[in-house]
């Protein structure tokens, strides 16, 4: 008895599939998991500086702005948030240091590490997300408590 090879293949077809779609689901579920349960009272009480660094899957001017537009429309004023602002790479500042691989930052300050954590799951950072997720091949998190000074 022979076994046709297009029946064996596609069940690894199907395998590789739903796997693709369980770690991307996977991805954006770290995205936006609430980190509270590796974090101290007094660590949830501090301010967090969220930076996040995006580079372009296209690099073009055009997704560029599409993706400030949509910082400014989804990821402004929410809740615990003490500061706001959103950039692109300033190419006049090409030092051997500066790191430039991204093309839009945002900075983002939160009063306390518990409204970052808010935040992660808020409606309008996730709408960020599935709105804007096409534009991006790689996205950069930075958090860190902060003092004031």
């Amino acid at each position: 008895m022979r076994l046709n090879p297009r029946l064996l293949t596609m069940p690894i077809i199907a395998f590789i599939g739903l796997a693709v779609i369980l770690s991307t689901f996977g991805v954006f579920r770290l995205m936006a998991a609430d980190s509270t349960t590796k974090q101290t009272p007094e660590q949830l009480s501090k301010p967090l500086a969220h930076i996040v660094f995006f580079t372009l899957a296209e690099r073009t001017p055009e997704n560029r702005a599409k993706l400030v537009a949509n910082c400014k429309k989804y990821l402004d004023k929410h809740d615990g948030v003490t500061h706001f602002s959103v950039g692109v790479n300033a190419p006049e500042y090409d030092r051997p240091v500066n790191d430039r691989d991204y093309d839009v930052a945002i900075h983002v300050i939160f009063a306390t590490a518990k409204d970052q954590n808010a935040y992660q799951t808020a409606p309008r950072h996730l709408e960020f997300i599935a709105e804007s997720k096409s534009l991006w091949a790689k996205v950069r998190v930075f958090d860190s408590l902060v003092e004031r000074v």
